[in-house]
């Protein structure tokens, strides 16, 4: 039977160890709670929407940061399903097809409520209904002349017939006794030039329910981001020059909010590149009213939607529409010299002016 001297001696043993491993997990505590890892960056870049969408978050979990930026990936893919008019299971696609849609989901729901909202706020020109417009202008297979090959006459009388099927107002939102959405006999519609933007607020949802604090996502020009950089930092993007795509006009720096760009520099109906893909719903003729226009707006859904319709305003009339909106501001390059840029009241905030600005 050991004796008491021997069990005291035994317990120093056994208790010294243990009083160590406690030491040494409180030093990695306290060393985690005032040291953490440093942030770093992560990023993804995948294809989707007829774009390439990269997303960039920052966050010290690199397991965290991979996992929302996938569900983040995910759930914008579930937004191009629904939003598509060229995928036969899409529903945007059967409400073409069927000029009617029954239980619509609350995504396509929520982007042709919105498309309406914007329709009126500029006055009928984003208009999602320009789909007719749009099929006329592209490329036929197999058809002896293109639309754009034909004579200036033939082109006017054959936008003039489609001319009234155009008009966002006239889409019915029915409620009652259930959701359903209904086009006019001939109507289409195009969700080209707001769903994209619907899709990265969708996303930058996801990171932050995901727990990520730092996150911008970009798909093809179209922007959204929020809480900067690590260190009070901004996400700095450089707006590309439409003269000389090496070449930036101005860098926009932003902490939260949303940032799109439309231009006719890049997507054209015609191989001579002529007919850029931006129409003008009041003449059914390609917009030659800018070079570009960027919108800085709250959410990346409207400022989608208003790059479009600002930049078919031109100069002029777009920065009156969006100096008469709260909370947006625009910068619009010159079509005629794209060395002519045109700003509105607020939007100098939003630009660096030792990298470039204007």
């Amino acid at each position: 039977m050991p004796s008491e001297t021997q069990t005291g001696s035994f317990r120093t043993r056994f208790l010294v160890p243990v009083s160590l491993v406690l030491a040494l997990a409180a030093v990695f505590a306290l060393q985690k709670a005032f040291f953490p890892p440093p942030m770093s960056a992560f990023q993804d870049r995948r294809e989707m929407m007829d774009t390439w969408v990269s997303i960039t978050v920052y966050d010290r979990n690199p397991k965290l940061a991979e996992s929302a930026i996938d569900a983040a990936f995910s759930r914008m893919a579930q937004v191009e399903h629904e939003a598509s008019i060229f995928d036969e299971q899409a529903e945007a696609y059967r409400l073409n097809r069927d000029g009617r849609l029954d239980n619509p989901s609350d995504d396509l729901w929520t982007i042709i409520s919105d498309a309406i909202a914007q329709y009126k706020a500029t006055n009928g020109v984003f208009d999602i209904t320009v789909e007719p417009l749009l099929d006329l202008w592209r490329y036929k297979e197999g058809a002896a002349v293109q639309f754009w090959e034909l004579s200036a006459d033939t082109q006017k009388q054959e936008i003039a017939e489609v001319i009234p099927l155009l008009g966002a107002d006239r889409i019915q939102m029915i409620t009652s006794p259930a959701r359903q959405i209904v086009l006019e006999p001939r109507m289409k519609i195009t969700l080209g030039g707001i769903a994209k933007g619907y899709a990265v607020d969708r996303g930058l949802d996801v990171l932050r329910e995901q727990g990520i604090k730092y996150a911008l996502i970009d798909a093809g020009g179209d922007i959204g981001a929020y809480g900067g950089k690590p260190n009070d930092q901004k996400w700095e993007l450089a707006l590309r020059n439409p003269a000389d795509e090496n070449s930036s006009l101005v860098t926009f720096a932003i902490t939260d909010g949303a940032i799109a760009t439309s231009g006719n520099y890049e997507r054209f109906f015609d191989p001579e590149a002529k007919v850029g893909h931006i129409m003008d719903p009041r003449t059914g003729f390609s917009s030659h009213a800018s070079s570009s226009a960027s919108v800085y707006a709250p959410t990346c859904t409207q400022a989608d939607a208003l790059a479009t319709a600002v930049f078919v305003l031109g100069p002029v009339d777009g920065i009156n529409l969006v100096n008469s909106l709260d909370g947006v501001e625009a910068l619009i390059v010159g079509y005629d010299d794209p060395q002519s840029i045109f700003k509105s009241s607020g939007i100098d905030t939003y630009i660096d002016k030792e990298k470039g600005g204007q």
